[in-house]
């Protein structure tokens, strides 16, 4: 079992940034659906304007080679163009369990 977290940081005023996150997030929420070896997909919009990280997800496979099928999936494809133009920063670690 991989799990895959990812963090970003959105570029635009407060609003903007919470707007792209939200939408961001719908759209993950989607992807166990259509994505057959993804398990599970937790994401999370930060609440505390004290920090510079706006999402996080957290996303279960069952193995690393699955992390390559659920990147280059279509339907994730999509939900990733939307922070095309308000992406500053993405980090991610992917580990087994």
């Amino acid at each position: 079992m991989v799990k895959h977290i990812v963090m970003f940081k959105l570029k635009g005023t407060p609003e903007e940034r919470n707007r792209v996150a939200n939408a961001f997030k719908d759209a993950l929420m989607e992807l166990p659906g259509q994505i057959p070896c993804l398990e599970s997909m937790e994401v999370g919009i930060n609440q505390n304007p004290a920090e510079d990280w706006d999402v996080v997800l957290t996303a279960t496979v069952p193995t690393m080679a699955d992390v390559e099928i659920y990147a280059k999936h279509p339907a994730h494809v999509a939900a990733a163009g939307l922070l095309k133009d308000a992406k500053e920063a993405r980090a991610c670690v992917d580990y087994e369990i």
